[in-house]
């Protein structure tokens, strides 16, 4: 049986997905990609990353089939791992297509593309939308079921939203998981001024 090709570019509902990286800073015991490299029929273990040139071809193959609502930097790994890429691609669609772009990230991004200026950035390729995936209401929690490498992750990611809430349409999540404290979280998103939005724990990518 030939084995099925990893998808660059895949679709759940309205929104197109592209799947830039494998690459994360976290190991999060809850992440999907622990019991499984496929969703809905789609392979989302690259064997090597895409170039933004390929990225761009596989997005030409399928943006015209539908009327997609967005756009989003979302697979099997941390999209901000290749800011480059995002914002090639980012212009790219905005040039040509006009589509709204979102990046469904964990807010690592200061951490990962250091001496970049990661908000302005990604503001000039035309990127409308940011999900940050915080996922924990305290810096130990986070730790305990995120496992970053990074020591200061949580607190360059409450940096990253503070940031980024004053040029894109944001919001923060959160797994439910035990030991997250997700009144707590709301107070977070309140005190923030962004949206808070709940992923159910189920395995599959959300």
């Amino acid at each position: 049986m030939k084995p099925r090709k990893p998808s660059i570019v895949y679709w759940l509902g309205n929104n197109l997905y592209l799947n830039v990286t494998n690459r994360c800073p976290n190991n999060c015991y809850f992440c999907f990609r622990n019991f499984t490299h496929t969703l809905k029929g789609f392979d989302l273990k690259l064997r090597r990353e895409p170039s933004p040139e390929e990225v761009i071809i596989e997005l030409q193959k399928v943006i015209n089939q539908k009327n997609w609502d967005e756009i989003v930097f979302c697979g099997f790994g941390e999209p901000l791992e290749r800011l480059d890429c995002i914002i090639k691609v980012t212009k790219w669609i905005k040039k040509y297509h006009g589509k709204a772009v979102r990046i469904d990230t964990n807010g690592q991004g200061f951490l990962l593309n250091k001496d970049r200026a990661v908000v302005e950035e990604l503001k000039e390729a035309g990127v409308d939308r940011i999900s940050v995936s915080l996922n924990a209401h305290d810096t130990t929690t986070y730790n305990q079921i995120c496992r970053p490498d990074f020591e200061d992750a949580y607190e360059s990611i409450l940096e990253f939203i503070e940031k980024s809430s004053k040029e894109f349409d944001l919001e923060i999540t959160a797994v439910t998981v035990p030991e997250v404290d997700l009144p707590k979280m709301q107070e977070i998103a309140k005190e923030m001024e962004v949206k808070f939005r709940l992923r159910r724990l189920i395995s599959c990518f959300w």
